[in-house]
């Protein structure tokens, strides 16, 4: 099924494009999630969605880019929305690169550290998704860069205990450095929930 970004929605407030981001990838998590536990074809067409999803979210990341290039006054700082909006594409880029990269490589068992880190990306998107909306009042925000720092701890701890296992096995080395390439994409996935939930706070502080 194909996910487009509705071009009325560059009318809609910087708010509700920014939510808009988050709610795409949910969805776009929850593609890459099930991508491992299929067959090569099935993989293939859950990519190719994932790879619909991650255009949405460009489209919606470029209404707010153009919105601020037309807006005189913004909500926040300018520069602040577009780091926000920034970060929210990062997360979905490295999902769907991790995606990509699970395919491309033919990868058929993956280490269960893959599997808490995808976890980990879930959960991060959810509270993404739960706590854009409340950027406009900016009300009860905390727990959610503190949840998410959390998370990315969690994230870390999977990503070095799978990165030892890997080296400590007697797996053949081209597999080895596939599996370390989807890994640290994933790495790099959460530290952007962890880069965008920072930028949260400072806006947070600021306001306050």
């Amino acid at each position: 099924m194909e996910v487009r970004f509705k071009k009325s929605e560059n009318s809609e407030s910087f708010f509700d494009l920014l939510a808009t981001q988050a709610k795409l990838m949910v969805r776009g998590a929850e593609l890459l999630a099930r991508i491992p536990g299929e067959n090569y074809e099935t993989r293939v067409a859950l990519r190719n969605e994932l790879h619909d999803v991650e255009h949405a979210c460009d489209e919606a990341t470029h209404a707010v880019i153009n919105k601020l290039n037309q807006t005189f006054v913004t909500p926040f700082d300018r520069d602040d929305i577009a780091y926000i909006a920034g970060r929210l594409d990062d997360c979905m880029d490295y999902m769907d690169e991790a995606g990509d990269l699970i395919v491309l490589y033919k990868v058929e068992d993956l280490p269960a550290g893959i599997y808490q880190q995808l976890n980990v990306i879930q959960r991060c998107c959810d509270l993404t998704a739960e706590a854009m909306p409340r950027l406009e009042t900016l009300e009860s925000m905390r727990d959610y860069w503190v949840e998410i720092n959390r998370l990315e701890n969690e994230g870390d701890k999977a990503y070095r205990h799978t990165l030892s296992q890997l080296f400590d096995s007697d797996m053949e080395p081209l597999q080895v450095i596939k599996l370390k390439d989807i890994i640290a994409c994933l790495e790099k996935a959460v530290d952007s929930f962890e880069s965008l939930a920072n930028g949260v706070e400072t806006i947070a502080i600021k306001e306050s």
